[in-house]
């Protein structure tokens, strides 16, 4: 008898692998250093929509693939429908067959969704169906809690004022642990489009004129010292869970 796709023992090829996995990584609690995560949906207890507003509202990785896979514009990041923007997504998915994208995808889809087949263009459709009824179950910090994360570190731009990290750490029902996590980016790839629109709100926000190399380093090191104060406040209080 043949393998399920993806089962319980996907890239467990060993005995000693299946151990490890299901009787101690599995159990083990979820503390992400690296996420995306918008602090803003966690702090509101965000309900998605649909499908395509979860796995693709700001999925850079996917967007990627896709243009790869000669999908336009629309279907990535412009006005198309939600639902033909999965589509496209699905579309592509088996062509990327050793990707880790393709595993993640079918991961989630059977662990929250219970979908066991894999995603293509020919089922699209159903699969976005069956995912959006029972997506309206679960809000994004009962999907955290699902799979028992206890923490995770969002990316946050230099710019940011953490008022979202504020909000989450003075919400009393919230018990996992959320910090920012100073990103600079934006503030160094001078390649980029926008580079220079970049330092101006950055500029903007420090309270000093950008004109060099060095006033940007001076720009960063002063939003560290903004950011610092503010981890405090991110901290569950005593008899909270910590990490």
């Amino acid at each position: 008898m043949g393998r399920t796709f993806m089962d319980e023992d996907f890239l467990l090829s060993t005995d000693t692998a299946k151990w490890l996995y299901h009787e101690v990584a599995k159990k083990l609690p979820i503390i992400d250093y690296h996420c995306h995560i918008s602090p803003q949906e966690i702090a509101e207890d965000k309900r998605f929509e649909n499908m395509a507003e979860v796995w693709l509202g700001g999925d850079h990785y996917k967007w990627r693939q896709m243009r790869f896979g000669g999908v336009p514009e629309e279907l990535v990041t412009g006005e198309a429908g939600p639902r033909e923007k999965f589509r496209a997504y699905a579309a592509i998915l088996p062509k990327l067959i050793g990707n880790p994208l393709y595993h993640w995808s079918h991961l989630e889809l059977r662990r929250v969704f219970g979908i066991t087949e894999p995603l293509s263009g020919e089922n699209a459709d159903e699969v976005y169906d069956r995912c959006n009824e029972q997506l309206s179950r679960y809000s994004a910090r009962e999907l955290m809690r699902m799979f028992d994360v206890r923490a995770v570190c969002t990316t946050d731009d230099p710019c940011d004022d953490l008022h979202w990290h504020e909000v989450i750490a003075e919400d009393e029902t919230m018990e996992i642990r959320v910090l920012p996590a100073f990103r600079p980016d934006k503030a160094v790839n001078i390649e980029k489009a926008g580079f220079a629109e970049y330092i101006r709100r950055l500029s903007g926000v420090c309270g000093f004129p950008i004109a060099s190399a060095a006033d940007v380093a001076r720009a960063l090191l002063s939003r560290i010292e903004y950011f610092r104060p503010r981890l405090p406040l991110c901290r569950p209080r005593a008899g909270r869970l910590y990490v």
